[in-house]
């Protein structure tokens, strides 16, 4: 696990525009079971490509669209260990750190995995994303 002078700034780079923390497995139960809307779930990570793409680029998804999910969630692989395994229980795929799933009523409708992440841009990920929204976001 990474302690926790490591990790807060990182984890505070998307509380700082809205995101809730997700850290315990009853947290990420509650969320699931009550979830209606849209709403995007990110599995934050320390690497690189978290630091350099994701992160910047899932904000500059919230910039993009006037089209933004209902809520806003983050897990942190690694350090909210057990939180993090119970929010990928509910995703059909295989595990990726990071990664970005939205889901609305409760569904996966689409998932950003960390090999879609690496290599591009924080624009690419903020535009695709911003994109997204506006076709799942909408009443």
């Amino acid at each position: 696990m990474y302690p926790a002078h490591l990790v807060a700034p990182m984890k505070e780079e998307l509380t700082s525009v809205g995101f809730k923390e997700l850290t315990t497995p009853q947290e990420v139960d509650d969320f699931f079971a009550n979830q209606k809307g849209t709403a995007v779930v990110v599995i934050n990570s320390v690497c690189g490509c978290a630091a350099g793409t994701m992160r910047p680029g899932v904000k500059m998804s919230l910039e993009l669209t006037e089209n933004k999910p209902d809520e806003l969630y983050t897990v942190f692989a690694g350090f909210d260990i057990d939180a993090t395994q119970r929010v990928r229980e509910y995703i059909p795929m295989p595990p990726s750190s990071p990664s970005i799933a939205i889901f609305k009523d409760g569904e996966l409708v689409h998932f950003v995995e960390r090999h879609h992440i690496e290599g591009r841009s924080a624009q690419i990920i903020g535009t695709h994303l911003a994109a997204v929204y506006d076709e799942v976001c909408v009443a």
